[in-house]
């Protein structure tokens, strides 16, 4: 009997295009291999799509806020199907740069430091405040975004400027800028992938480097690395993967600076679009895309 997997893509958050694609392509290579396939919004109508299809399993390919934050996950807890990628509590941390950050550092996972901004600073104290403490340039994100959604490298002259595009936020992490090299790493289940390095042309990976194909971004596969350093990197994504009680499959982004790796974040629905990641390192080793959705399928459950 063929297998019945739901997809909910799209969304409300500000991915929602980049999710789209993420259950297209999905779709696209599942109907290839003779499942039976249906895809929804997680609107309305979700539960009645559910009743009247009776998936086997869903994928969720949602990305950003609503999507892997906790919430729609506790939806399908409540629905008692299997579900693809992180569940509850794990989706939460991640999805939350403060907390994440706060069990990376506790337990001794090196990661810029950082604050948390409530815009409860006047101009010229918050310039002095960020000087003393790392000095510029910094970065400047939301604290529950992904996809480099509103993420600004600023120096002092436009750090004020930047920070008004995200006053809708209520708060704002403001993390000391880290140079060096861009490499991303990826789990799936308990199992290390691997790694790709970026060379993006834009000023860093954000997102226009991420999904516009002209921006050009240089893709190196395998990481140039002495194999302990490499090892080193891995376990820290799987140590990382492991703390804050993930499954299926996460992409970790990392900055290497002489010698040293930041985790920066950790990616719970890393996207599956033609020119994501994580089919890539996938593919490398032998992980052809059907065969990368079947893993992330059979490491779905319900996550008591």
């Amino acid at each position: 009997m063929k297998k019945k997997i739901l997809i909910i893509s799209g969304g409300i958050s500000k991915e929602r295009i980049i999710s789209l694609e993420t259950g297209k392509q999905v779709a696209k290579e599942l109907k290839k291999n003779n499942y039976l396939v249906k895809t929804c919004e997680p609107d309305k109508d979700l539960l009645s799509a559910i009743k009247d299809f009776k998936p086997n399993c869903i994928f969720n390919a949602l990305h950003g806020q609503f999507g892997e934050d906790g919430y729609i996950q506790t939806i399908l807890e409540t629905l008692g199907i299997p579900y693809t990628h992180s569940g509850v509590i794990a989706s939460a941390k991640a999805m939350d740069k403060e907390i994440s950050k706060k069990i990376f550092l506790k337990n001794k996972i090196l990661t810029p430091k950082y604050f948390i901004y409530n815009f409860n600073k006047t101009n010229k104290e918050l310039v002095s405040f960020v000087k003393k403490k790392f000095n510029f340039p910094v970065v400047i994100k939301p604290i529950n975004e992904g996809s480099s959604v509103n993420v600004y490298i600023c120096t002092k002259n436009n750090l004020l400027k930047n920070l008004k595009f995200l006053k809708d936020y209520k708060k704002v992490m403001i993390e000391q800028f880290i140079p060096g090299r861009e490499i991303q790493s990826a789990i799936i289940g308990k199992r290390k992938l691997g790694a790709i390095e970026l060379k993006p042309k834009r000023k860093f990976y954000d997102y226009q480097a991420k999904y516009n194909s002209s921006a050009k971004t240089e893709h190196i596969i395998p990481v140039d690395l002495p194999k302990r350093k490499y090892k080193d990197l891995m376990n820290i994504t799987l140590k990382a993967h492991n703390l804050l009680g993930c499954r299926g499959v996460t992409r970790s982004d990392f900055k290497y600076f002489k010698g040293k790796f930041y985790l920066l974040e950790i990616n719970t629905q890393p996207g599956m679009t033609k020119l994501s990641l994580v089919p890539e390192i996938s593919a490398y080793i032998g992980i052809n895309f059907i065969n990368l959705i079947k893993l992330i399928l059979k490491d779905a459950s319900i996550n008591k």
